[in-house]
């Protein structure tokens, strides 16, 4: 399958790539509209339980046109960094990664939230995709924690951030509202200096 031809607004959204083993993260586009609302409507039953509610106008080009321009915006303002999931062998897009309510000064964290679509679940793309993720959280922003909130009967997003190196911090009431309820939630959470000591011991046996 030949990759997909993305364009990009300027050279900045064009050069910016976070690279796994198996995949790659990069700025969302306009012009991915067509290759994204497929992948998420042959999803929507084994995402739907997990997401807030679907609006009825979810997958048009119009709605997503529209979600790029506030993904651009956040981007630009400091307040999210939303990225997609790509596979190093294609460039086909396999999921979404977003980091958000990033907050600065005394706090210096973010939140976690990523879905993948189903066929490509399972696999270990996404462990690869927020391992790729990691370092430029706390390397490249500079951020001290990050954050992540899963549905208790999601056991598979429990192993993924325990996987990962997060750590269950508690259990959160009635936290978000998603598919029309809420929901309560875990919480887990990772700081640097847990991060850069798991780095250093996966790396030290090596000298």
């Amino acid at each position: 399958m030949a990759s997909p031809v993305f364009r990009f607004r300027n050279r900045s959204q064009a050069s910016f790539r976070l690279d796994g083993e198996r995949t790659f993260l990069r700025y969302p586009v306009v012009g991915d509209h067509s290759e994204w609302s497929r992948l998420r409507e042959a999803s929507r039953a084994f995402l739907e339980p997990w997401e807030p509610r679907w609006t009825h106008d979810d997958l048009t080009r119009s709605a997503f046109k529209y979600r790029i321009q506030r993904y651009d915006a956040d981007r630009a303002a400091g307040h999210a960094l939303p990225l997609f999931v790509c596979l190093q062998s294609s460039g086909r897009l396999v999921g979404g990664v977003t980091l958000g309510a990033i907050r600065r000064g005394v706090a210096e964290t973010c939140t976690l939230g990523y879905w993948m679509g189903e066929e490509h679940a399972g696999k270990g793309l996404m462990r690869d995709a927020i391992g790729a993720l990691l370092p430029h959280v706390f390397d490249g922003m500079r951020l001290h924690r990050i954050e992540a909130a899963c549905i208790p009967d999601n056991t598979r997003s429990q192993r993924l951030l325990e996987n990962v190196g997060f750590r269950r911090e508690g259990y959160l009431n009635g936290y978000l509202k998603i598919n029309g309820a809420w929901r309560d939630h875990l919480l887990y959470a990772l700081i640097a200096e847990d991060w850069h000591a798991m780095r250093k011991k996966s790396s030290g046996s090596g000298g």
